[in-house]
């Protein structure tokens, strides 16, 4: 899988070593975005795999005030050639350079079920809310400390919208934009102040749409100063935000992932 990282970086330890002061030092929370990480060309033929979730019926289109996205997160039926690929996202070598870059003490474990994880694919109209992220994987209890987000999208405009937005702690306004382009990838820490999303609907063409691959990593055990405690103990649940100065939509929701039977989970929102 050596060809998969641009040659640039393939000193993965070196790479590492240049950016964690980079990542431990970014504001509003600490992050990295790094372009054309992977090799173009093989990036190429992971985008040419990608299924066309928008013309398919697939196990999870979630249509709420606080999300419009199409997702694949069974490894079972993401494509091979992705299949590998997430597999080297997996694997030693990379888990040591995210260990490395992030400085995150704890040993990173990575998620082979893909929980929350995997291809998502967001059309015109579609958003996310500004939103921390869940903290504990239902199968594993493991904490979700890092979040990876890899871009597949050539061409895009700014003005389609779509930008990855990272807001400051008191959701007073969004300290950092970031455009979905190809091979633009986007790592941050994942905690209960890490308020991020693309909240504003999509206007890119009906025949576009916004790809890209999520990959989050966890730990066993996190830093108490990454905890809202004033959230309670709320594991398998999904915080929106509503922001300063915007009329947003939506009574203040969590999604939690309620377990129906063996491994089998459903997604409902609690209002609160």
């Amino acid at each position: 899988m050596s060809n998969a990282i641009d040659i640039k970086f393939k000193d993965l330890k070196k790479t590492s070593e240049e950016n964690k002061s980079i990542f431990s030092n970014a504001k509003p929370f600490p992050y990295i975005e790094i372009d054309n990480f992977f090799d173009n060309n093989y990036l190429d033929e992971i985008l040419n795999s990608f299924p066309k979730m928008s013309e398919n019926s697939y196990d999870y289109n979630s249509k709420t005030k606080t999300e419009v996205k199409l997702a694949i997160n069974s490894p079972e039926k993401i494509p091979t050639k992705i299949n590998s690929f997430i597999e080297y996202l997996n694997s030693y070598p990379f888990l040591n350079f995210l260990q490395n870059l992030t400085g995150i003490k704890e040993k990173l474990v990575p998620d082979p079920y893909l929980f929350g994880a995997g291809l998502h694919e967001i059309r015109r109209g579609g958003f996310l809310k500004i939103h921390s992220d869940f903290n504990i994987h239902p199968q594993l209890s493991l904490n979700r400390r890092i979040n990876l987000l890899l871009y597949l999208n050539k061409n895009w405009k700014e003005d389609w919208g779509g930008q990855l937005e990272l807001w400051d702690k008191e959701m007073k306004s969004c300290k950092v934009k970031v455009l979905p382009v190809f091979n633009k990838m986007v790592i941050f820490r994942t905690t209960d102040y890490s308020f991020h999303g693309h909240p504003e609907p999509l206007t890119c063409p009906e025949n576009i749409t916004r790809k890209s691959i999520a990959m989050y990593y966890y730990t066993n055990g996190r830093p108490k100063e990454e905890i809202n405690f004033k959230n309670g103990e709320r594991g398998q649940s999904t915080l929106y935000q509503k922001r300063y100065g915007h009329e947003d939509d939506f009574v203040t929701n969590r999604i939690i992932f309620k377990k129906v039977f063996g491994s089998f989970y459903i997604r409902k929102k609690e209002r609160y």
